[in-house]
């Protein structure tokens, strides 16, 4: 499947199995934050990687479809912490605010600072909350730790759950609001309160899920496929 024509087909098929279902055994309500995702609230920025949205929908038709996994062997610990690289003098977080941040000034030690005077630096992404101190960003994972350990990481060796910890294709730069309300969820049950953040998060989320051969369940995959339908 290809293009936008294909891409819609999808959708539409999707989301009417979804509508189905919601009739016949009812659906989980969807936080959205406060704006309901009503256009209330603009997307902030993000050079986070993501495939187009017609390769997203092809990537998410080749996820597997599964029950999630209990989850019981998760332990936060187990996935270590940022990584810091000595030849960029970075560790990850640091990383990534320099990817996401504009305008920004980076030290010796690559502490990024906005300039004095500058209005905003970094750009919420999933609420366009306008930033500039890095002190008042977390780095979100995608797709959270959590999930990849209920979605086929239980296998996973040490060093390749702190390689997911530290893939900056699965981090972004957002509020502290943003982040703990978005907490560990999926998007069955959470979506970025800014609706034209929705099909950035769809696309990267899709990406780390088809990079890592993670597994989707049912009403995350008809989550994703009403999100791409914003692209």
């Amino acid at each position: 499947m290809s293009g936008a024509s294909g891409l819609a087909r999808f959708c539409l098929a999707a989301l009417a199995a979804c509508a189905l279902a919601t009739v016949s055994a009812g659906c989980d309500p969807v936080d959205v934050g406060p704006a309901q995702g009503d256009g209330s609230v603009s997307a902030g920025s993000s050079d986070l990687p993501a495939p187009r949205s017609d390769e997203a929908a092809q990537l998410l038709a080749g996820l597997t479809v599964r029950v999630a996994d209990t989850g019981a062997h998760y332990k936060r610990a187990d996935w270590g912490d940022w990584e810091y690289d000595p030849g960029t003098k970075c560790n990850t977080r640091e990383q990534v605010l320099r990817r996401d941040g504009h305008g920004i000034k980076t030290d010796s030690q690559c502490r990024s600072t906005c300039p004095e005077g500058a209005q905003a630096c970094w750009t919420s992404l999933y609420d366009g909350v306008a930033v500039t101190s890095a002190s008042k960003l977390q780095i979100d994972h995608v797709v959270p730790v959590s999930e990849a350990a209920h979605s086929g990481a239980r296998p996973w060796s040490k060093a390749q759950r702190e390689a997911f910890y530290n893939d900056t294709d699965n981090l972004v730069a957002v509020s502290v609001h943003s982040n703990e309300s978005k907490g560990d969820r999926d998007p069955a049950v959470w979506r970025p309160p800014a609706h034209d953040a929705w099909c950035l998060y769809a696309r990267a989320y899709i990406h780390v899920k088809a990079k890592y051969k993670l597994t989707i369940d049912q009403a995350e995959h008809d989550a994703l496929v009403s999100m791409l339908h914003t692209c």
